[in-house]
């Protein structure tokens, strides 16, 4: 099995990743980092506990991040149209019995590392801000790390934050240029990509007719983000799938394409601020930082995590 760690920020599609993960046979979860993104931190952290109370998968140790973006306070507001006000739509429960680990989640990041040379994918779909933090207190894990997969960006799409901005980079777009040349192996799954995908009510419905605890939290919780899609985009049958891809592409990465790019963030302009922005000239004479993401066969990934999350 691949050993992972996932960074989130969960709400709805954090959760169903997460979901994904440890029911994935091809992955190993050894641990979760949260941090502030489609919720505050505090909510990110209790969603998280909480899905892994309905996996049954309690022994995964999570830590708790960063609250804010590292070099400034927050421009970005709280998606609660897609998430809900507190991440899982407008589902209540209970405060989880579990408790995140002592240990904050950039030195987290850091110890499984370490412990674990060369062998760890981080799975980062939230903001950037734990993952910078502990390449600024341990550099050296650029070096031990496996691989980094970024659900973030829109390199050649349109943004989901604004005009040209995806949310997770616009919410700290310091830390994101910070890991991007930072000299990591990274692959990027943007908007390019994971709008490509679609989670349909029709599909949801299979996991209502499982009728199982997970599959109808999972069926509530999605119904919830499909009616913020038809608010926010009016022509979209349901939602796309964006962090589940992220950890599809650690499971099999032949589904999709990626192409290798000099990749950096805007953190200058003032309608593209948060923006990333690919070097595309023939004659770049940069060394390639990022593999972006640029095609994916979204059938059979939304059949694959259809299943998985069904059984």
């Amino acid at each position: 099995m691949h050993r992972v760690l996932l960074d989130v920020d969960t709400g709805v599609d954090d959760a169903l990743a997460i979901a994904y993960a440890v029911r994935s046979s091809a992955l190993d979860v050894i641990g979760i980092t949260t941090c502030f993104g489609n919720v505050p931190v505090e909510y990110a952290t209790r969603n998280t506990l909480h899905v892994l109370e309905r996996l049954g998968a309690t022994g995964i140790p999570v830590a708790a991040g960063e609250a804010a973006p590292l070099f400034h306070p927050s421009m970005k507001a709280y998606p609660a149209r897609f998430h809900g006000e507190k991440g899982l739509g407008d589902l209540t429960f209970p405060d989880p019995e579990g408790r995140p680990v002592s240990t904050p989640a950039a030195a987290f990041m850091v110890d499984q590392i370490r412990r674990y040379p060369k062998q760890v994918t981080l799975i980062c779909v939230g903001p950037l801000t734990n993952l910078a933090a502990a390449i600024v207190h341990a550099p050296e894990i650029i070096s031990l790390v496996q691989q980094i997969i970024v659900m973030g960006g829109a390199v050649g799409a349109a943004g989901n934050c604004r005009m040209h901005a995806e949310a997770n980079i616009y919410s700290d777009p310091e830390a994101a240029q910070l890991v991007f040349q930072s000299g990591a192996p990274i692959t990027l799954v943007g908007l390019d990509v994971t709008m490509q995908t679609e989670l349909s009510l029709k599909d949801v419905q299979r996991w209502r007719e499982r009728d199982s605890d997970l599959t109808r939290f999972l069926a509530d919780i999605t119904s919830y983000y499909i009616g913020g899609y038809r608010q926010a985009y009016g022509d979209r049958e349901g939602c796309a799938l964006h962090d589940p891809l992220a950890v599809a592409v650690a499971i099999d990465p032949g589904l999709v394409e990626v192409q290798p790019m000099v990749l950096q963030v805007d953190l200058e302009g003032i309608h593209s601020y948060g923006r990333t922005i690919a070097d595309l000239r023939p004659r770049c004479t940069d060394r390639p930082n990022v593999n972006v993401c640029t095609g994916v066969d979204a059938k059979r990934f939304q059949e694959h995590f259809i299943q998985t999350l069904t059984v």
